[in-house]
């Protein structure tokens, strides 16, 4: 059963070559990296920076998890993934937050800037401001969703550095980001990151999607008080990143890794790193599409390959995130298009995975 295991996560390793890196939190040791230098669409992994600033600005004494958040015209136009509110209507931050982690709307994305940098540029300039001073040399922003611009580009380092420092600065909003889902009140939102409840010790942390970046997770998990953190870009399906989030942390639990490298040591290297990767023509295709297709079953369920990601045992537990009451209800659910959100041409109520057999 062992060798059978460690047969199939080799042939399931990330052989494209796909940017990828897993890091040890409390150490900042780089167990195993391919291609993290190599510039890349952030997508809705942005988010990260997004709430890094915005618990930058709750420790500072700006803003607190209490203060009303307002929603924009600016924001209400927003494209999917999004939830859909009118202008006008309020949402605390604490709400915010948690529908950004879970459901990575791209509305709340902007009325949250607005909120914390008063203009969505001015937050997205202390994004930027940020990021140098946690020595994301490689990254930059131009919006707080992630959504496609010219400009925008991180890489599988960078986010490393943006994971560790959110887990090591800001301990105390570990929970946002392992919510199994949250609920208006109306209606029940899952958790995008198919690891949480699935994956021994997994606690987070994003998932994110474009055209041009492909399916991208960054997951951490904790085991025995020790925390991983991994980064991986460009899969094909949502199935696939989840697979190889999955596998890239049970082997950073399960394996001695021979090197000393820290993230703050590793040199630059390799390709991509004079222009942004965009794979555009294999991911919003005809192929791509056939290659999504094959990754449910007959009722739109997700089929996974990795041994480690297991039916969840439990109902999801949904915590409250919707407006402030005594508003006007949102409106219902509305389905949500490929390549502006982060659900690839679903509905954002993504279904429970279903374990495919491993001889498949």
């Amino acid at each position: 059963m062992i060798a059978a295991t460690a047969a199939f996560v080799a042939s399931v390793s990330l052989v494209q070559a796909n940017p990828h890196i897993l890091v040890e939190v409390q150490t900042g040791r780089v167990l195993e990296h391919e291609e993290a230098f190599r510039k890349w669409y952030p997508a809705s992994l942005t988010k990260l920076m997004t709430v890094y600033t915005v618990f930058d600005a709750i420790r500072a004494g700006q803003i607190s998890l209490d203060t009303p958040i307002v929603i924009s015209k600016r924001a209400a136009a927003q494209p999917a993934a999004k939830m859909y509110f009118k202008p006008g209507q309020k949402l605390t931050l604490d709400s915010a937050l948690k529908i950004l982690m879970v459901k990575s709307a791209n509305d709340i994305a902007v009325a949250v800037a607005e909120a914390v940098g008063g203009t969505q540029e001015g937050f997205v300039t202390r994004m930027n401001g940020e990021a140098l001073k946690l020595g994301m040399t490689d990254s930059h922003f131009v919006n707080p969703n992630g959504l496609p611009g010219k400009g925008q580009y991180t890489t599988a380092r960078d986010l490393a550095v943006l994971t560790v420092a959110l887990r090591r600065d800001f301990p105390q909003y570990a929970s946002y980001f392992a919510l199994e889902g949250f609920t208006t009140g109306q209606q029940n939102v899952p958790n995008l990151n198919m690891l949480i409840g699935r994956f021994a010790g997994a606690d987070g942390m994003k998932t994110g999607f474009i055209c041009a970046s492909g399916f991208n997770q960054i997951g951490s998990a904790t085991r025995n008080g020790r925390t991983l953190v991994s980064v991986v870009l460009g899969t094909d399906s949502l199935a696939a990143r989840a697979d190889a989030t999955a596998n890239l942390l049970q082997k950073g639990f399960t394996t001695q890794f021979p090197g000393s490298d820290t993230l703050g040591s590793l040199k630059p290297y390799g390709p991509g790193q004079d222009q942004v990767t965009d794979i555009t023509a294999d991911i919003c295709s005809a192929k791509g599409a056939k290659i999504r297709s094959e990754t449910r079953d007959e009722v739109g369920r997700m089929k996974v390959h990795s041994p480690y990601i297991l039916e969840m045992d439990h109902d999801p537990h949904f915590v409250f995130a919707g407006l402030i009451p005594g508003q006007d209800a949102q409106p219902s659910q509305q389905p949500e298009k490929v390549a502006t959100g982060d659900t690839a041409g679903g509905i954002a109520n993504v279904p429970v995975p279903l374990r495919r057999p491993t001889s498949f």
